[in-house]
Order: structure tokens, then sequence, then C-alpha cells
């Protein structure tokens, strides 16, 4: 297993289908703005549902600041057209049939299983968050959210200072 991403890591980048069957290049999204990587375990679970159901609820208000939401897991790309489609998700969902991309972010939990992990991930590519906790899906969305408020009133305060 590889070593977890922590604050202030270049995050990897990859490339993965989404639940349309479009290669996701996350180098590009990045590009564009910060961007909220969330693994999970499974689709249609309880935990990942609610999950994603938090992340539906505040998808808006992260479109709103910039930030691109994208989830993984490695369930294949049907699956993940019959979650999203089922429960509503604008957002992006990666098809990580081969936890390629989770083994980058080192996302497993201590026995081995995946991990329910949440990264905030900046314009210049650098992971400013990372929030783990496998018991509060619920508190991913959330977290993110705060801690990308953190980033933007933190750019807002240097653009300040160099004017």
């Amino acid at each position: 297993m590889s070593s977890k991403i922590k604050v202030g890591d270049r995050a990897p980048t990859f490339r993965l289908p989404d639940q349309g069957g479009n290669v996701v290049d996350l180098a590009e999204r990045i590009e564009r703005g910060p961007v909220v990587l969330y693994f999970y375990p499974k689709d249609f679970t309880t935990g990942c549902t609610m999950e994603a159901h938090e992340f539906r609820e505040m998808y808006e208000e992260f479109q709103r600041r910039g930030a691109d939401v994208i989830g993984v897991s490695s369930d294949d790309v049907d699956t993940h057209r019959r979650f999203a489609d089922e429960h509503e998700l604008p957002f992006t969902l990666l098809s990580d049939a081969d936890d390629q991309a989770r083994e980058m972010y080192g996302a497993w939990s201590a026995l081995g299983t995946p991990d329910r992990v949440t990264y905030l991930i900046d314009q210049q590519g650098v992971v400013r968050m990372v929030f783990s906790s496998q018991m509060q899906p619920r508190k991913h969305a959330p977290e993110a959210m705060r801690a990308l408020e953190e980033v933007l009133a933190e750019r807002t305060v240097t653009s300040a200072k160099s004017s």
C-alpha cells in the first residue's frame, strides 16, 4: 500500500472513466479551479448514499465558489450511472476499477479496505484538506466546504495585499 497523501502534498493526477463512459483527466479539472475529490467504498450502500446526498445538497454552493466535486470508487461505469441517476447526483463519479487512483492517494483503512476520505485540492494542485471518517459520511461535504472557504478567504487576503 502506498503512503497516505497529506495536506501540503502535490495531488497525484490520473485519468478515469466517469458515469457516462467519458475519460476525465484530474489535472485538467484542477487547472479550472479547486477540486473536492472524495473516495468512497461502494455505490448504493447506506453510508455512501448518505455521503453522496450531502455532496448533492451542497453541490451548487461548491459550484458558486468555483469548485468541482468528484467521487471515486471501484464500481464500474454502469453502476455509477445507475447510482447517479437514481440519486440525482449532479457531479462526476469516476470508476477506479483497479484501485489505481485509490492506491495513489493511499485511501485505504487500517484493515486494507477502501476508506472514506475527502481531499480539497487547490488550483495549483496542492492538497489543502484531508478528511477521513468511515463512520461520519455526512461530515465530508461540510468539512470540504469549510476548507474551501478558508482557501478562498486566504486567496482574497493575498490578492488584497498585492494590490
